[in-house]
């Protein structure tokens, strides 16, 4: 089974949740978003298994946020997600994959129910 963390080594919560799956026995794949973003498939597929839209998953207290006009209530889904490719800073971390199921590390013990 795949296991993947998108993971932020900068942000302690990402670096809280890499932790506690470890010591809890798994060591993921771990994709450093801000050097590889997934594609647009990709964030829209994990948009879909969490059941959140674009900007449930973003980081709107970015200063990015607002210089690009995100907030703007017009913009699609599709242009929504790919800003997010475009700044993956805006993209609320970590994300944990197990399969078929994700779970977002805030708080870091949110991870804990789709382990293995």
């Amino acid at each position: 089974m795949d296991i993947i963390l998108y993971h932020n080594p900068r942000c302690s919560k990402s670096r809280q949740t890499l932790q506690l799956i470890q010591e809890h026995g798994v060591n993921p794949t771990v994709v450093e978003y801000l050097k590889k973003p997934p594609s647009h498939q990709q964030l829209d597929s994990l948009l879909r298994g969490l059941s959140m839209e674009p900007r449930d998953l973003m980081r709107t207290k970015e200063a990015e946020y607002s210089e690009l006009g995100l907030d703007n209530p017009d913009l699609s889904r599709d242009q929504l997600i790919d800003a997010m490719i475009s700044t993956p800073k805006l993209i609320e971390r970590p994300i944990l994959i197990v399969g078929d199921e994700i779970a977002i590390g805030r708080p870091p013990e949110n991870v804990l129910s789709i382990l293995p």
